[in-house]
């Protein structure tokens, strides 16, 4: 399974030597250089002018509990018959100025990396969890403001992008506002979201988007030791998915008709990749109708059932090649698309943890009110897709990294256990079974290549290192 972002307390005595021989290992930076964190305060320290003043709009942000760095806030409005979604980013800009060593630095590091309590921020955290951070603590922030106008579908009819100073009322949590809407008392800010969020869901679904919703991996700290459990996605976090995308698009179609930008692209699934899926789902007695679009087929099934499980991980081999597409000046040949959400789309909102965001937006705000493009801007613009694509490799690297030393560290306390799983993955080559442990939630591997996708299985845990980290398993034989 993909890692969940992480955001918890430090790891176990265990796991500190494995992290700290990961991230030597990936060469990923450890502290900010002094010259870096100097530069940092001086910035915080910084008081923005000529700003528009929105701190009348009660905005709120929504993340998880745990999170410091937040990057957006959200207020939905009625706007006659349709919304008025503003969306407040927060104005990294504004803090981290062109020639300096801050800014070099984020430009090394391209985007936060997560792990518990060793987590590689791409700014230092006070800015990213202090001055650039949409705090609930009463001090107005500059912020770059979606102004998002939709009809009473949920199509965006227009779109504003301003600087302006906001102050957020409230810090909610993905579980805590999902309980107020099951419990019909949502924050006065975000009483709309989810009427907003179906309509957009709509929206998707009719553009032929496909949205892969895996339950997260996480781990779970509790009193110094860790677990892993599994994490559905609340309705709530796929309803703020939702005015995300809406303002990566929003970007995106602002950027290609400016002819000038950068996009965020996924090539789409190939013909004989999706007749490959047809073909899984038909071999794990898994329904697909002819009629029905790979969008449409992933609508019909849970991860709860160990069938629709082992189909929805064979998913994510679907798309391949995600990457970022600069231009300026012409539109390049090729495409422009993200093939999974159907759409052009860019990455705008969240620049305390990545970099590129920090550039659309200034390229955004500056073709929407008539403005010429900064210099540093356009300077950057060229090297961004290889910057981004080297240090998101990285990112993938040590959360993948630290996410198996979780496993190991978990699965030491049941070695000589007998644990019961399914079958997600079988190589064809190799005769390596991918199998999906429920509790503790994690995925293994091991050596015997006649099972099959969905099969239900028993392993028994032979060995564990979490230095390395390694599982070794075998599995135990049917009674």
């Amino acid at each position: 399974m993909p890692a969940a972002p992480v955001r918890l307390s430090g790891p176990p005595e265990p796991a500190r030597a494995a992290i700290e021989a990961l991230r030597l290992r990936l060469g990923l930076p450890d502290a900010f250089p002094a010259i870096v964190l100097a530069e940092a305060e001086e910035a915080a320290a910084r008081r923005p002018e000529g700003y528009a003043d929105l701190t009348d709009v009660e905005f709120v942000t929504i993340d998880p509990a745990a999170s410091k760095d937040l990057d957006q806030a959200l207020h939905v409005a009625r706007d006659g018959d349709g919304y008025l979604v503003r969306y407040a980013i927060s104005d990294v800009a504004f803090f981290v100025r062109p020639g300096t060593e801050l800014e070099r630095e984020t430009h090394r590091r391209g985007q936060t990396k997560y792990a518990p309590g060793a987590r590689i921020p791409l700014h230092p955290p006070i800015l990213s969890e202090g001055a650039a951070s949409l705090l609930a603590d009463g001090v107005p922030r500059p912020a770059m403001v979606w102004e998002l106008f939709l009809d009473g579908e949920g199509e965006l009819r227009d779109v504003g992008l301003v600087r302006a100073l906001v102050r957020s009322r409230a810090k909610l949590s993905y579980q805590g506002v999902q309980r107020d809407l099951d419990a019909g008392k949502l924050h006065p800010s975000v009483t709309l979201l989810p009427e907003v969020g179906e309509l957009r869901l709509r929206r998707e679904i009719e553009r032929g988007g496909a949205s892969l919703n895996l339950p997260d991996q996480e781990i779970v700290a509790d009193d110094g030791a860790w677990d892993l459990a599994f994490r559905q996605l609340t309705r709530v976090e796929e309803y703020n998915a939702q005015i995300s995308l809406l303002a990566g698009f929003a970007a995106a179609r602002t950027m290609i008709d400016g002819e000038i930008g950068i996009l965020r692209t996924l090539p789409p699934a190939e013909e004989d990749a999706v007749e490959r899926l047809r073909r899984a789902a038909a071999a794990l007695g898994i329904g697909w109708p002819a009629d029905r679009t790979y969008a449409e087929m992933l609508r019909t099934l849970s991860p709860d059932r160990p069938r629709d499980l082992a189909f929805l991980t064979r998913c994510t081999t679907l798309f391949r090649g995600a990457g970022y597409l600069a231009f300026e000046r012409e539109l390049p040949d090729g495409n422009l698309l993200h093939g999974a959400l159907a759409a052009p789309y860019a990455h705008t909102t969240a620049p305390l943890r990545r970099l590129v965001d920090r550039y659309s937006l200034e390229i955004c705000h500056s073709l929407l009110n008539r403005l010429a493009i900064p210099d540093w801007v356009s300077a950057a613009l060229p090297g961004l897709p290889s910057e981004m694509s080297e240090t998101g490799r990285a990112a993938s690297a040590y959360e993948r990294g630290v996410l198996d030393i979780a496993e190991a560290l978990v699965l030491s306390g049941h070695r000589g256990e007998v644990l019961g799983g399914v079958v997600t993955d079988v190589n064809q080559k190799t005769d390596i079974v991918t199998v999906q442990i429920q509790d503790p939630a994690v995925e293994l591997r091991v050596a015997n290549g006649r099972k099959r996708p969905g099969e239900r299985i028993r392993v028994r845990v032979d060995a564990v290192d979490v230095l390395a980290p390694r599982v070794d398993v075998s599995v135990i034989p049917p009674d």
